[in-house]
């Protein structure tokens, strides 16, 4: 790569250079995983650009194929596996300036990619609408970022993911193919060739997004004297399919010490289930409460607006958040992704808790596949070595419990364990120099790669 060059045809755009800045902007929240954490700490950045809209950025990238820089394209920063890290350095792309709300109409939204979620939510409330898909970082997170990184989380248990047909409607993505790049819009099927890509087969320059109607929704918890209770009103709950519900989640009661701001209404030694409800089904939740032996804890609903202030909603305890908090009262902790798969998903649940005990405190947090109840769990894990990491994780699937492993940085290895054909095959096309995210598709640099071990990048090798 030629960086002297770079500058030169970006002379009249501000680059950032300073070193501290630039590694700022370079990190995601890798630290989740003690293995990324020893991976990636030092992976940076040559220079950052902040793009104000497509021109712009078309000009930047027309600029890096001309002297084959790496470009890795950066939205907030908030997700967990490395998918934002350069690992082979060159000109990361900050879009938090390309931020603007285009147009909101009856049942969509057209935004840049750097729009913050609840900025979107914020404009779509005024006319009764919002997003039905965002991760716990709602309040940070870009709608480009969540679109190439995430894969569902807060509304999951109503829509889905974002890999449903119909929860993205249109992704606009400029290719790396030239001085002049392309672009391009992305409608139906082919918008899988840019969503959960990390970047590496495009450019999001601007989304078009579902929008549902606005509810205030309700936080109601639900204390169980034993995880086995919580996790079947889980299930129960999750099936309801009359109930309108946000989200739902099971804690194991080794789980709720780390809910500091809401001690007070958690039961020490109890399991948790916290549900986010719209008003109309909470009357109903709490009597299906009662019914299966619980104990409602929590209403939002009956807290003066001063009190419900000073709490965190309750998407803010849940999915990677719930990781983030036990994080910050005990470093020791990190996470797994775990699919428990029909049938009896509770059996699955209970079979690997028992297993582990302490050392995989229980996570679940309920969503629909095409259709049908399912369940993630994101249990937190007590880290003692890798090797321990990797034989819970060999143990977790081996009683069929598939690991979407959020200790490696590539897109196979978090729980494909195959090459995405589709997503190869088009960026062959819009990045025939392999200049975008390079290392985190594996296919595009071996393609013959054995997924029963793990993937370093050259340059991570030392």
């Amino acid at each position: 790569m030629d960086l002297a060059a770079l500058r030169s045809d970006l002379a009249p755009m501000q680059l950032e250079d300073n070193p501290r800045i630039v590694q700022q902007k370079s990190r995601d929240f890798y630290w989740y995983s003690p293995v990324l954490k020893r991976q990636l700490e030092t992976v940076t950045a040559d220079l950052v650009a902040t793009p104000r809209d497509e021109d712009e950025l078309l000009l930047i990238l027309g600029a890096c194929w001309r002297n084959n820089v790496p470009v890795t394209v950066r939205g907030a920063g908030t997700g967990n596996y490395g998918q934002a890290m350069p690992l082979a350095g060159g000109l990361l792309i900050d879009l938090s300036a390309m931020n603007r709300i285009k147009r909101i109409g009856r049942g969509f939204v057209v935004a840049e990619p750097g729009a913050v979620l609840a900025d979107i939510d914020i404009a779509a409330h005024e006319s009764g609408q919002e997003l039905r898909l965002s991760p716990s970082t709602y309040r940070t997170a870009s709608i480009g970022g969540f679109i190439a990184g995430g894969s569902g989380g807060v509304g999951s248990i109503r829509w889905g993911g974002l890999r449903d047909a119909g929860n993205i409607l249109r992704l606009r993505i400029a290719a790396l193919d030239g001085s002049c790049p392309t672009v391009m819009d992305l409608t139906g099927d082919a918008i899988a060739k840019a969503s959960h890509a990390y970047g590496t087969t495009g450019v999001i320059t601007e989304v078009e997004m579902p929008l549902a109607p606005a509810y205030e929704w309700v936080d109601v918890f639900v204390s169980f004297a034993d995880l086995a209770a919580a996790v079947r009103f889980g299930e129960r709950l999750a099936a309801a399919d009359g109930l309108l519900l946000k989200n739902l989640a099971v804690m194991d009661a080794a789980i709720t010490p780390y809910f500091t701001r809401h001690a007070e209404f958690v039961r020490p030694g109890e399991a948790l289930v916290a549900a986010m409800a719209a008003p109309f089904a909470v009357a109903d939740l709490v009597a299906l409460a009662a019914r299966a032996g619980g104990t409602v804890t929590f209403r939002s609903d009956e807290l003066d607006e001063p009190a419900r202030a000073h709490l965190p909603p309750a998407y803010e305890l849940c999915w990677n958040h719930t990781t983030l908090r036990a994080l910050r009262i005990d470093p020791a902790m990190t996470y797994l992704q775990v699919l428990y798969p029909q049938p009896d998903i509770g059996a699955k649940v209970l079979q690997m808790a028992a297993a582990f005990g302490p050392e995989v405190p229980t996570h679940l947090e309920f969503v629909r596949f095409d259709g049908a109840v399912g369940c993630f769990g994101l249990p937190l894990v007590r880290f003692s070595t890798e090797e321990r990491l990797e034989e819970i994780i060999r143990l977790h699937e081996e009683a069929g419990c598939p690991i979407f492993n959020p200790h490696r940085y590539t897109l196979e290895e978090g729980g494909m364990k195959q090459t995405d054909e589709t997503q190869l095959t088009f960026k062959r096309r819009a990045d025939p120099k392999g200049l975008l995210n390079p290392g985190k598709m594996i296919a595009w640099d071996r393609p013959d790669f054995d997924y029963g071990k793990p993937y370093l990048f050259p340059t991570l090798a030392g």
